[in-house]
């Protein structure tokens, strides 16, 4: 083997390896029409928003930081735009698998909504 490949080869082959020692599984969560009901309520659109929470958990079993709340997530897309609700909600979820550990996140989106 020349000396080019050598090298190449120390270089490339760990960084190949490592990178399939990656993974990420996405997993769409649901659809709602609104996070409370709005019994017929009057109110204003304020704009789209968004927002995620996430866990990091060491070996992809001891928490690390983070609680991946759903609630969370809702709570903070809704602050982010004064709101007092959303609605046309989605939930998403994925998970990225590391070598040492992992990260789960849950993303809401919606449409910010003030009553009147």
């Amino acid at each position: 083997m020349s000396h080019r490949a050598n090298i190449v080869a120390r270089v490339l082959l760990p960084v190949i390896a490592i990178s399939m020692l990656s993974a990420c599984i996405y997993r769409p969560g649901g659809i709602a029409p609104s996070n409370i009901p709005l019994d017929g309520r009057s109110y204003r659109v304020v704009g789209e928003t968004s927002s995620t929470d996430s866990a990091i958990r060491l070996f992809g079993i001891i928490p690390v930081s983070g609680s991946n709340s759903i609630r969370e997530a809702l709570d903070a897309a809704i602050r982010r735009r004064s709101a007092d609700a959303l609605i046309d909600i989605t939930v998403e979820n994925y998970t990225q698998f590391w070598i040492l550990f992992t990260r789960s996140v849950t993303a809401v989106r919606g449409t910010a909504i003030q009553f009147e």
